[in-house]
């Protein structure tokens, strides 16, 4: 297997920060763009970054204050989109990264939409449901006048889910004095949500690996596949590309994970959810550490868990004949320049788990248009808009003889710059 190579400049893992890693990504696919600097700087910086002061009363009868972040990255293709996390790592500066990240992913699948990220630096473990709800409906009325079903639409992320999201609707909507379903995505479809909005960003991952294997002469059927995070994006991926043929040898959860050089019975085994440590009750005939899952000898590799699981240390161990990206920035630059020089093909999380902001984008119109779509029409529209999108990054990387993660990246680009220059700078 060969792929195609270029000559990014060296770097460590050490102090990588993620801000640090969408610039240097920014920086390498603009060396093949003509944009000129003033553009590049534009896209270097957030256009605005909020933050906000969230108190609540306890159950207890005290008073918290958390801080909450809204940083909205660019919105030349349209309103800002991206989620709402909340965790105790939550920081301007992650949040300026995620964003910018949100940004590249809406271009490279053609989405009418900039980037954004926000949250609250909280541990949701330690709020009760009526601390949670009273969270988001204050921080919803902090954020009230930056967001929008046309200016910034939150959606679930880490820490949050369908019915965060709906609370945050609610106390915008009792604000506004209208119901505004449009200004939140994942929704439960109750209040408007869409079908197959859950599992979007792992049916994604499974049609990118299944592309991926046939761009690189592989056959889906008997293919060899190991999920490192085997959550909401991992066990969608993995229970898809099983029904296609492939063979899911193994996955793991935040405790380790199982092996079965013959394949697991995928099916049979539930998604780690909130809950860890149920693989390890599963009848398998090896039990392996995340690390090493990481370095079995596999057709496909999907770290589907957290960010850098992929480093400058690893890489040279790891065997897998292609990465496809399932978490967001599972691979260090450090480490994807190893892969490079291994001529190990990266496909990038900006494509890979674009289904998630692609079928947000889906609930999106069915507010504007009034119409729900049946789960068919949504996975059928996810296929299209995903092919569409692997057949714009190979073209580049066919054409310049980049890797995925650049192809990705100048597309993005290409987007973001034709559109700056249709509409000029204001004033």
């Amino acid at each position: 297997m060969s792929t195609q190579k270029e000559s990014p400049e060296q770097a460590t893992d050490e102090d990588e920060s993620p801000i640090a890693t969408a610039r240097h990504q920014l920086e390498q696919a603009a060396e093949h763009l003509d944009l000129s600097e003033g553009m590049l700087e534009q896209l270097r910086h957030p256009s605005k970054t909020v933050e906000v002061s969230v108190p609540i009363r306890r159950t207890d009868g005290s008073v918290e204050v958390f801080n909450g972040y809204r940083v909205q990255h660019f919105e030349v293709r349209g309103p800002y989109k991206g989620g709402m996390r909340y965790h105790p790592s939550v920081s301007a500066e992650e949040c300026t990264a995620l964003a910018m990240l949100m940004t590249w992913k809406c271009a490279v699948m053609d989405l009418p939409f900039g980037g954004a990220k926000g949250g609250i630096v909280v541990d949701p473990s330690t709020l009760d449901a009526q601390e949670t709800e009273q969270l988001t409906r204050r921080f919803a009325e902090e954020l009230r006048e930056v967001v929008g079903p046309t200016k910034d639409i939150p959606a679930p992320d880490m820490g949050t889910d369908e019915q965060t999201v709906a609370w945050f609707m609610d106390a915008y909507s009792m604000q506004e004095g209208e119901t505004v379903p449009g200004i939140v995505t994942g929704k439960p479809t109750a209040v408007g949500g869409t079908h197959g909005r859950e599992e979007a960003p792992g049916r994604s991952v499974a049609i990118v690996a299944r592309e991926a294997l046939d761009y690189y002469d592989g056959n889906i059927d008997g293919a060899t596949v190991a999920v490192q995070g085997f959550g909401a994006v991992g066990a969608n991926a993995a229970r898809l590309l099983d029904s296609w043929g492939a063979s899911v040898v193994a996955v793991s959860d935040v405790d380790g994970g199982i092996y079965d050089e013959s394949g697991l019975d995928i099916e049979s085994i539930s998604a780690d959810g909130d809950e860890h440590g149920q693989l390890g009750a599963v009848d398998a005939p090896r039990q392996l550490s995340n690390a090493e899952l990481l370095e079995l000898d596999v057709d496909v590799l999907i770290p589907a868990a957290v960010g850098n699981v992929l480093t400058e240390e690893n890489a040279p161990d790891v065997q897998a004949s292609i990465i496809v990206e399932g978490a967001n920035g599972p691979t260090t630059t450090a480490a994807d320049t190893v892969f490079e020089e291994r001529d190990i093909p990266v496909i990038p999380d900006i494509l890979a788990n674009a289904g998630g902001v692609t079928v947000s984008y889906f609930e999106w119109l069915q507010h504007i248009n009034r119409r729900s779509w049946s789960r068919e029409e949504v996975n059928d529209e996810l296929e299209a808009e995903m092919l569409d999108a692997w057949e714009a990054l190979q073209a580049e990387v066919e054409d310049r003889d980049v890797t995925w993660r650049t192809a990705a990246y100048i597309v993005a680009l290409s987007r973001i710059g034709d559109a700056m220059n249709a509409r000029g700078l204001w004033p």
